[in-house]
């Protein structure tokens, strides 16, 4: 996102891959879209590096969270690297991979679309109409 004019120098970065100036805004949703937490770097950050300090920043929340309940999936596009964010989680917190799962999101692709089907053009007469007979209706014309 683009930084407005009263940010800060020290708050800007350029991201290679979008070609952008400014912030990027990390936000981890729960399964209802609402937000469970933010954080905003330097748009030269990573998305591993930024996903990695928003967690960090919460850990509380991990160390508070008992283990007999189910564990907290994270779900990733395929923009993150699951094992290198698990790794750095570990070397912060090392239980918490008994509280959390760390997946890539594995999306829907749209399907491929088929290939047009050729007309049979062996009913077309010379008018130009076809000689189709259409379900439902017996062949006699008032």
């Amino acid at each position: 996102m683009k930084n407005t004019c009263t940010a800060s120098i020290e708050s800007k970065g350029f991201c290679h891959y979008k070609c952008t100036n400014g912030i990027k805004r990390h936000l981890a949703v729960d399964t209802l879209g609402l937000p469970f937490f933010t954080h905003c770097s330097k748009a030269s950050v990573t998305d591993d590096q930024g996903l990695i300090e928003l967690l960090s920043h919460n850990l509380d929340y991990f160390r508070a969270k008992p283990v007999n309940i189910p564990k907290i999936t994270i779900l990733l596009d395929h923009g993150y690297h699951p094992n290198t964010i698990s790794t750095a989680l570990e070397k912060l917190y090392p239980q918490v991979l008994t509280k959390i799962e760390v997946n890539l999101h594995l999306s829907r692709r749209k399907p491929k679309k088929q290939p047009k089907a050729k007309q049979d053009l062996s009913q077309l007469q010379h008018d130009g109409s076809l000689n189709v007979p259409m379900l439902g209706w017996s062949g006699v014309r008032a």
